[in-house]
């Protein structure tokens, strides 16, 4: 997938839920992941078919035959990355400090995490 095409790649919780699986398995047929889908969600086998149609249209997924191989051609980290600039565009104006300084200001962090948050700023200087 390009770098271009990633940054608008946007995924909802339905497409989440078939690509956790890609991403722990590597590679599921599309059966397979409906069966999963389907124990874990209840998710009838059309609904999963059409969220994996969706994927690869997408271009989030790819598909192999025989057998309707699925694999994802999108990293966790990359969406997680895409995800969290939409939230800080749309909800913090695109600014990481403001979005940084609401977060913390109504929460209470441990000593560990005030440590580690400490740690990663750090590598940033």
């Amino acid at each position: 997938m390009s770098k271009e095409t990633s940054k608008e790649l946007r995924l909802h919780e339905g497409e989440l839920n078939v690509m956790e699986l890609l991403w722990s398995n590597k590679v599921l047929a599309a059966k397979d992941i409906s069966k999963i889908i389907k124990e874990y969600i209840g998710w009838e086998k059309n609904t999963t078919y059409t969220v994996i149609k969706r994927l690869i249209d997408k271009g989030a997924i790819s598909r192999e035959d025989p057998g309707f191989l699925c694999r994802a051609e999108v990293t966790k980290k990359q969406v997680q990355e895409i995800e969290t600039n939409a939230l800080l565009s749309k909800m913090f104006n695109g600014s990481l400090s403001t979005f940084i300084t609401e977060y913390l200001g109504n929460c209470k962090l441990t000593t560990e995490q005030v440590i580690e948050l400490q740690r990663v700023l750090n590598r940033q200087i």
